[in-house]
């Protein structure tokens, strides 16, 4: 596997990888593209616009495979417990966290629902599998979950966060093992697990019980 440098200058917001840098040439070689981003925190249209521009970029280098951040769409509450536990506002700290979730919640996505679609017609659009970090909503609770997407602009299915880590849990729901997918795709099986999940022996077995090639995390 082997790094190849952006193309659009500063900072990259993308890394790109060979699969099978440094390895027998003759074999077939997938280029993926790993997204380095952030949410555009509390608007989700917004943020789907960004992805769009960050998938463009990455099928304009030839991209097979995009993977996205964990809760790229819907953003990682990094720093905020919404008024539980330690106070985030000196004066009203309930009050305050009530009104911060409620906007962390609305900007949430129904799986499936537009946003899905959206992000459905992207793959499509330029033929690429995406592998996408967002927060679901499903009834008033909410999953840190991974999608998948093919080239022909198809919703595939998704992983959920088994076990949310630490303050993560006043925030998300569980996973349960309804949703370890693998995908067999014309570059590889394709699954995916979500940050502390790597660390799960069990879990990471399942996936590799089900012939996994390329783990995305």
């Amino acid at each position: 596997m082997a790094l190849v440098p952006s193309g659009s200058g500063g900072a990259p917001v993308i890394a790109e990888v060979e699969m099978n840098g440094g390895a027998d040439q003759s074999s077939a070689t997938v280029r993926a593209t790993v997204v380095q981003a952030s949410t555009v925190f509390y608007d989700t249209p917004a943020t789907l616009d960004k992805a769009e521009r960050l998938i463009a970029e990455a099928a304009g280098y030839g991209s097979q495979l995009v993977v996205f951040p964990e809760a790229f769409v819907g953003g990682y509450p990094r720093g905020s417990t919404f008024g539980f536990g330690i106070s985030i506002s000196i004066t009203n700290p309930k009050d305050k966290g009530k009104g911060e979730f409620q906007k962390y919640y609305a900007a949430a996505i129904d799986v499936p629902g537009p946003e899905v679609t959206r992000l459905a017609a992207m793959a499509g659009k330029y033929k690429v599998f995406l592998v996408m970090g967002v927060i679901e909503r499903e009834g008033y609770t909410l999953y840190c979950s991974v999608l998948f997407f093919d080239p022909l602009g198809r919703y595939l299915g998704k992983h959920r966060k088994l076990m949310p880590t630490a303050l993560e849990r006043i925030i998300w729901g569980f996973g349960d093992g309804s949703t370890i997918p693998v995908y067999d795709t014309p570059l590889g099986k394709i699954g995916a697990l979500i940050c502390w999940e790597n660390k799960m022996p069990l879990l990471r077995t399942a996936l590799y019980g089900k012939g996994k090639a390329f783990h995305v995390c």
